[in-house]
């Protein structure tokens, strides 16, 4: 992308922001606030005139189909995309205009699909998860590890329930295990918000449930979730608002009960879509 054509404050350090009690008040701020903001890749303009505001500690859920925008939404959230500049473009992260990217990748953890770089495989699960104190696929001689950081790896995978695979390689992992130990290198940093990008991708039923119900926990643990999805059943109870997308826009951003009908989603996916309940989980087909 063209420097010219895009920027993101939040890429841009402050002094005067970047100080402990910078951090302090960051901690009790909204999460995001973005106002007319657009997003390119290469030259095609993929998020058109999008307004968003999310609450630290939410729980939502971005639905849409393939190739609404989601995922790259979630890029510009997270400072990989930079907004376009335009005149009354505004993106505010937890309460900042500016910051340092390191800093502020402390206060919310990132759930992709893959674990990072092919050292990743020959890495074990503690040292995979240590890694995420530096997005780093592997511990590589020049990186420091302290104690503390060993100690929050170790609490990471406790909250996962994951503590069995610290001594295993992550190559030699199933799918559902791995996903643990990419969420637990998401929390080594005790984040208030957590964004998962399609988070039960190529998981079979059985992990799929045991995600869904360490997401929950998680959830009332008091950790907020941004689950970016297009299945219903990755739509934790937990989560009361709900987000709709379809070429590029916010089309739709209110409770759940009113946006999860057949009708809506028939529209937003553009097919007859039937909604089953089994208690508190919806599934569709």
């Amino acid at each position: 992308m063209s420097s010219a054509r895009s920027s993101n404050p939040a890429l841009h350090q402050d002094p005067r922001e970047s100080s402990g009690d910078g951090s302090r008040a960051a901690a009790h701020a909204e999460f995001l606030e973005l106002r007319h903001v657009d997003v390119a890749r290469g030259e095609r303009v993929v998020l058109h005139d999008v307004n968003l505001h999310i609450r630290t500690g939410e729980h939502v859920a971005i639905l849409g189909p393939n190739g609404c925008g989601k995922s790259t939404l979630i890029l510009a959230i997270t400072c990989q995309l930079y907004p376009i500049v335009r005149p009354g473009m505004h993106v505010r992260i937890f309460g900042r205009e500016r910051w340092d990217l390191t800093e502020l990748r402390r206060h919310f953890g990132i759930v992709g699909a893959d674990l990072p770089g092919e050292r990743t495989a020959v890495t074990t699960g503690l040292d995979a998860v240590i890694a995420g104190f530096f997005s780093a696929s592997t511990l590589w001689p020049n990186l420091h590890v302290t104690a503390e950081m060993r100690e929050r790896a170790r609490e990471a995978l406790e909250r996962m329930e994951a503590a069995h695979l610290a001594g295993q390689l992550v190559g030699a992992m199933s799918a559902g295990e791995k996903r643990r130990i990419l969420i637990a290198r998401a929390l080594v940093h005790r984040p208030r918000q957590l964004l998962l990008d399609e988070p039960s991708n190529a998981l079979d039923l059985a992990a799929q449930r045991e995600l869904r119900e360490t997401l929950r926990r998680l959830a009332r643990e008091g950790t907020g979730l941004v689950l970016v999805t297009h299945h219903l059943g990755d739509i934790l109870p937990e989560v009361d608002r709900i987000i709709l997308m379809r070429a590029g826009r916010i089309v739709g951003d209110g409770p759940r009960e009113k946006l999860l009908t057949e009708s809506t989603l028939s529209e937003l996916f553009h097919t007859r879509v039937r909604i089953g309940r089994d208690d508190e989980w919806l599934h569709s087909w």
